[in-house]
């Protein structure tokens, strides 16, 4: 039961009991209740502007997952992209040079590959520029993959029409990887002569070995040179492959092959020495074409994985001084 309210008459200095009329309740409660509805909807609106609800929630998890997932794939079609890159390098330099084609123009690898309207329905989204980058290298990356699938059924039917070319090509390393000393120890161009301390152009590899560790043609080809005849090459055999090829092995201990001879790639053509011009027991090799020294670097495809080949390309490059 409510207790009885009173109010002080300030005339008769009396406390005089308040009557409250039905019709005054109700139009309380009314003023009450419209009161809370007014501020209860000022508070909704106030939570929906600024606060998420658990729908807007639940969409925003899923669309920075999505985001994340489009990161993701973007940092995938990078590698890809440098995979590719090493893929079209080796093609038009390796590959295409070996079969004596042309190598692909930019123009084709890498021309246009869309309207300027293709990605509009892509537009006018939040995240439209994520969107349209991934988009349009994922198209790019497909187109580029085709065409190089295009160059390579290009390259085996040169490699089906030249067998025998094939065969002749120098593509092995002159020494078994697994009796190398080191990778490398000179690669082609500007080096420290050994002995006359001299900056000259070393127009070979220079493989590290132990004394009488076999050499092997790395093509097919008949024996030209079996001699100790050359200045600075010691014991050395040259082949000719054919097609404008030659091979040079220097600094042998014991030359095997025999002049006129047709040796396979892969036969034993002599020993590891020190033989010539020399500092340490090793192997010169050199890779003629078209009576020009060309860099030995690219015909190692045959016995190397595309990681050992990375790794010989960097070593090959570094600037040390040859053991001729």
């Amino acid at each position: 039961m409510s207790k009885a309210k009173y109010r002080f008459n300030t005339k008769s200095l009396t406390y005089e009991k308040v009557r409250v009329t039905t019709k005054e309740v109700i139009w309380k409660t009314i003023s009450y209740l419209a009161t809370g509805i007014v501020f209860a909807t000022i508070t909704i609106a106030l939570a929906r502007q600024f606060l998420p609800s658990p729908t807007e929630k639940k969409k925003n998890r899923e669309i920075e997952a999505l985001q994340l997932q489009y990161n993701l794939l973007n940092g995938k079609m990078s590698q890809m992209e440098a995979a590719l890159k090493d893929i079209e390098d080796r093609d038009d330099n390796i590959y295409r040079t070996i079969f004596e084609a042309e190598p692909l123009p930019n123009t084709i690898r890498h021309g246009g590959y869309g309207g300027s309207n293709k990605y509009s329905d892509l537009e006018g989204f939040d995240n439209s520029d994520l969107l349209l980058t991934t988009t349009e290298r994922l198209d790019r990356l497909t187109k580029q993959l085709y065409i190089q699938s295009k160059s390579f059924d290009e390259v085996v039917k040169l490699a089906k029409s030249k067998e025998q070319l094939i065969a002749s090509i120098p593509a092995i390393m002159p020494i078994n990887k697994k009796d190398l000393a080191h990778a490398v120890t000179s690669g082609f161009g500007w080096r420290t002569h050994p002995i006359y301390k001299t900056q000259e152009f070393h127009p070979g590899m220079d493989f590290s070995a132990v004394q009488g560790t076999p050499i092997y043609a790395t093509g097919d080809g008949v024996v030209e040179r079996a001699d100790a005849m050359a200045q600075g090459y010691g014991n050395h055999v040259v082949i000719n492959h054919g097609f404008g090829y030659q091979t040079l092995y220097g600094h042998m201990s014991k030359i095997v092959a025999i002049l006129g001879k047709k040796v396979k790639r892969g036969e034993l053509i002599g020993y590891v020495g020190s033989t010539g011009l020399s500092t340490a027991p090793h192997v010169h090799y050199e890779v003629i074409k078209n009576n020009e020294k060309i860099n030995p670097i690219n015909f190692y495809y045959n016995d190397l994985t595309p990681q050992q080949y990375q790794e010989l390309v960097e070593l090959s490059k570094q600037s040390t001084q040859s053991f001729d």
